[in-house]
């Protein structure tokens, strides 16, 4: 078993806390899509696509955060407080600063970025509103993701958990007040969702920063924010730019794939988006277990007990799966009903309909990819994973979309099997690496036969979970 001191890195305390914590957010963030959705599906097609645009720029500054939160867990886990508090605070430092200059662009340029997404003209007025208005905030976005992966990774899943449930029902509430104009506010529409986001976000970007300057051994002060270590900005460079590429790989793929909707119509748009909400109830809890055995596995690398890092991947794997599974067949079985909630579109239900049982195959499929791949980005492997995003999803998950979906005329369905092809070959080709154990073995030759090591290389040493 992990000993007493790293109990609170064993798998289930660090899931659980990032499951509630998923669930409760995707459960609002319904409520949020059924709020906008009672303004038009045109205002749910413009979130959705501006959604998309907004996840390819968080990956300018998750860059820095999800490269340092490997760091982070890997030094602590190695008892080196003191780098993982400097690394912290340089992630939190830059991700800001990258956060504003994104914010800046979104504020000043909606126009020439509908543009390039094929926008259509209906959508246009929506559009300006919420990519300037809610898009000019984007800088609080990356203060929260800096804030909460630095915390996350030192053990402590509960702070951004109550943080994240936190924002999103403040989020929930004034969507109520100015999206209906509720207890005498004005009624603002989609205008209102970009008030109650940035609101909301401010909120909890205070307190995040106040549990930050706490979370390590040595209390952080405002005049540490000017710490600067050129060894450890390329540490976390080492290991953040090829996390970025990947996340980019990611988002550009979905962002191609919503603007091939946008060619096909506002009704395939609004059945993606609608799906992708649905779908997010079946993924969450494997979701929690893939971030939670990154974060123990950083920090049995970081200690030298590589064996228990090589069995936790599969142990996560294993529980992630049936999860999914069973969350997809429960989606299949009620999705009709469930979709019957955003829209009376009998048209855009349909749609959404013929896409569950092919999600009985997506999820299991994005799990395996999910927990092996993060695996091994938390062993430093990142470029490998990097190098399978690059491949599959430009050829697969992009290219073969338009292939099928546009040229074909397959439609949505054509679409949607290649995003299912994607996430199998990446899956595969992570747990083909992982096997290997290439990052493990080198790290047992070059550190030698420490105690923890030793210990690792003993037979029955369980994971704590």
């Amino acid at each position: 078993m992990v000993k007493a001191d790293t109990n609170k890195y064993g798998l289930w305390t660090l899931a659980w806390p990032i499951f509630i914590e998923v669930f409760l957010q995707a459960l609002l963030g319904t409520a949020d899509t059924i709020m906008v959705s009672r303004i038009s599906d045109d205002a749910v097609a413009v979130v959705g696509l501006a959604g998309q645009l907004f996840n390819a720029l968080t990956t300018l500054f998750m860059t820095i955060s999800g490269g340092a939160g490997i760091l982070i867990a890997q030094r602590l886990g190695a008892k080196r407080g003191e780098d993982a508090r400097t690394i912290a605070i340089m992630a939190v430092t830059i991700s800001t600063a990258i956060g504003l200059a994104i914010s800046a662009v979104l504020y000043t340029m909606p126009v020439p970025l509908a543009r390039a997404l094929h926008v259509s003209d209906e959508l246009m007025p929506l559009w300006n509103t919420y990519v300037a208005y809610f898009g000019g905030g984007m800088f609080l976005t990356a203060m929260i993701a800096s804030l909460s992966t630095s915390i996350r990774n030192t053990g402590n899943t509960r702070a951004p958990m109550f943080v994240g449930i936190g924002m999103n029902a403040l989020h929930i509430f004034l969507n109520y007040l100015f999206i209906f104009g509720s207890f005498g506010m004005p009624k603002l529409g989609l205008a209102g969702v970009t008030i109650s986001g940035n609101v909301s976000r401010l909120l909890a970007v205070l307190v995040l920063l106040y549990m930050f300057l706490f979370v390590f051994e040595r209390r952080i002060r405002i005049r540490d924010f000017w710490i600067w270590s050129t060894g450890m900005f390329k540490e976390i460079l080492r290991i953040g730019w090829p996390l970025g590429v990947n996340m980019s790989c990611w988002v550009f793929s979905q962002l191609a794939i919503y603007s091939y909707l946008a060619q096909l119509g506002a009704k395939e748009l609004a059945a993606r988006t609608y799906m992708n909400t649905l779908e997010s109830f079946c993924f969450m809890l494997g979701y929690a277990f893939a971030l939670a055995v990154q974060i123990q596995i950083a920090h049995l690398y970081g200690a030298g007990k590589t064996r228990e890092a090589y069995r936790g991947a599969y142990r996560a794997l294993y529980i992630g799966l049936t999860v999914v599974t069973a969350n997809a067949f429960l989606l299949y079985l009620l999705g009709h009903q469930l979709l019957g909630m955003f829209t009376s579109d009998r048209e855009i239900v349909a749609m959404g309909v013929s896409l569950l049982a092919l999600n009985l195959l997506l999820q299991p499929c994005k799990m395996l990819n999910m927990a092996i791949g993060n695996s091994l980005n938390a062993v430093g492997d990142t470029r490998y994973t990097m190098y399978t995003a690059i491949g599959s999803m430009s050829l697969v998950a992009a290219g073969c979309s338009y292939w099928l979906g546009i040229g074909l005329g397959w439609g949505l369905i054509g679409i949607y099997c290649c995003m299912i092809a994607d996430e199998m070959i990446r899956g595969l080709l992570v747990l083909v690496r992982w096997r290997g154990q290439k990052f493990l073995r080198k790290a047992e030759a070059s550190g030698g036969e420490t105690a923890a090591s030793s210990r690792n290389r003993q037979e029955g040493v369980p994971v704590s979970v």
